[in-house]
């Protein structure tokens, strides 16, 4: 559990959830700060999405317990209900209406006098760039217009709380990355966010602390660098000149490295793990250097969260699990 002065806004504990024969869920734990964001990350199938339909009140648990807001999931769903706002992976969008009347319709739903749901329907038209469509039908949206008119309806209540299920799945880069800076636009106002996702990069920049969940178990957890000083140090990846200096240039880094180095024969690449980043990469190019080894090129890298997952999993976020 991360380390905070902050109050806790969701807390879960022991979280079971059985579909069959098969366990989506087995005993997770979860806790997020007030005003941070937790980045729930695993592949599919690991149990993310139904995590979020416990805490969402959608789901209950088979075992364990839940708290969003002070609010019980389980004894007080309404109180749960009233105080979050949730986007999930498929935009909740009525086409035939235009996105003027699609916030406006949210808004009194949730109770706000005509005059202010007008007001607020506009207000997060304009912060969510969509002013210019605002009287237009969704049904002509992109992909990505849809996308932040969903998270806008989440927001209309002002809900202490916002829960955002994959939410730049299916995206274009450029939509993503205009979901980011929405997103974090969103955190600025000092919302707390549970962010599920399998873009290790999503995570990396949105997220406070991150939880690796996978098989429906937390396998990890903890800031993208703690995650990522789990791996232990930085990456040393050399690209010979020529094919005959392969297995020179492998058994060098063997030597300087604290891994079994991994050879691409292709691209005549050899990786592998160091610890002391530039004093490995030095001693590398010497002792290349003293045996007439020429070495196209050079990169030292820090993990990235992909090789925390592969670590950790032994299998990439992409990969679709039972």
């Amino acid at each position: 559990m991360p380390h905070t002065d902050r109050p806790v806004a969701v807390r879960a504990r022991g979280l079971v959830k059985t579909y069959g024969s098969t366990r989506a869920l087995n005993g997770v734990d979860l806790d997020i700060p007030t005003g941070q964001v937790l980045g729930l990350l695993g592949p599919n199938g690991a149990g993310k999405t139904t995590t979020v339909r416990i805490l969402t009140t959608l789901l209950k648990p088979d075992s364990g317990e839940a708290s969003v807001a002070g609010h019980d999931v389980l004894a007080d769903p309404n109180g749960v209900r009233s105080a979050i706002g949730v986007s999930g992976q498929y935009a909740a969008v009525d086409e035939n209406l235009t996105g003027f009347e699609n916030l406006y319709m949210v808004g009194r739903l949730y109770g706000l006098p005509k005059r202010e749901a007008k007001a607020r329907a506009r207000e997060l038209l304009s912060r969510f760039r969509l002013d210019d469509a605002a009287d237009r039908s969704a049904k002509g949206y992109s992909g990505g217009m849809r996308r932040r008119l969903d998270l806008a309806g989440a927001l209309v209540a002002e809900p202490s709380v916002v829960v955002l299920d994959e939410p730049t799945t299916g995206l274009d880069p450029r939509g993503r990355l205009d979901m980011w800076e929405v997103i974090e636009q969103l955190v600025a106002t000092g919302a707390t966010v549970l962010l599920t996702t399998q873009y290790l990069e999503e995570a990396d920049r949105l997220a406070d602390s991150i939880v690796v969940i996978d098989k429906g178990v937390v396998i990890a957890r903890g800031t993208a660098d703690e995650l990522k000083d789990h791996i232990g140090g930085e990456r040393l990846e050399l690209v010979a000149a020529d094919d005959g200096d392969l297995a020179t240039v492998e058994r060098v880094l063997k030597e300087v490295g604290t891994s079994e180095p991994v050879v691409t024969e292709s691209t005549r690449t050899v990786t592998v793990y160091v610890d002391t980043g530039a004093k490995s990469l030095m001693d590398a190019l010497r002792k290349l250097d003293a045996e007439n080894v020429t070495v196209q090129d050079v990169g030292l890298h820090r993990p990235t969260l992909d090789d925390v997952f592969l670590s950790l999993t032994g299998h990439a976020t992409e990969e679709e699990t039972s």
